[in-house]
């Protein structure tokens, strides 16, 4: 991209010299008030007919500026593509992205509800395992259940732009 920009600057200052160069190489004809359009037409020729290099070395000028002119257009054309085309890529992964994240907000509404459910059950079970715990150690002199100070279940959370899964001792 950098070279194609560079391609205009080179091409944009060749035509600013060329435009200088036919305005320095230009024949004033100043035709008065009086002048009709046929003696104004007249007075170029006339004057084309006495100078003919310099009048070829003038259309030479306007041709090469028109031929450099059309390059120049094409130049900043593949720069305008390549302006939409990345404009056209940058909306498609935002498209993408909030498709993905609308996905990733169900999956994590439903990682919360069963982290509920399964705290809900595994509280039942602590209150189960709490009335049969005395009954059990009498029987089998051991803890019917252990480790509920570890137990924990995942939970998504989000501050808005990140989101983040925890671990919620239950």
């Amino acid at each position: 991209m950098q070279d194609v920009r560079a391609e205009i600057e080179v091409i944009r200052s060749q035509i600013n010299r060329l435009r200088r160069e036919g305005a320095s190489l230009a024949v004033n004809i100043t035709p008065s008030e009086n002048d009709s359009p046929q003696e104004i037409a007249e007075a170029y020729r006339r004057q084309a007919r006495e100078n003919p290099q310099l009048f070829a070395e003038l259309k030479a000028i306007d041709e090469a500026i028109a031929a450099l002119e059309f390059q120049l257009a094409e130049k900043e054309t593949i720069i305008k593509k390549s302006r939409s085309g990345y404009i056209t890529r940058l909306s498609e992964q935002i498209e993408q992205l909030e498709e993905a994240k609308t996905q990733a907000k169900a999956h994590a509404e439903r990682i919360n509800q069963l982290a509920s459910e399964l705290a809900t059950e595994v509280n039942s079970l602590k209150t189960c395992a709490d009335n049969l715990t005395p009954l059990y150690w009498q029987v089998y002199y051991k803890p019917f259940i252990t480790g509920f100070k570890t137990i924990s279940v995942p939970y998504v959370r989000s501050d808005g732009d990140v989101w983040t899964i925890v671990n919620r001792v239950v």
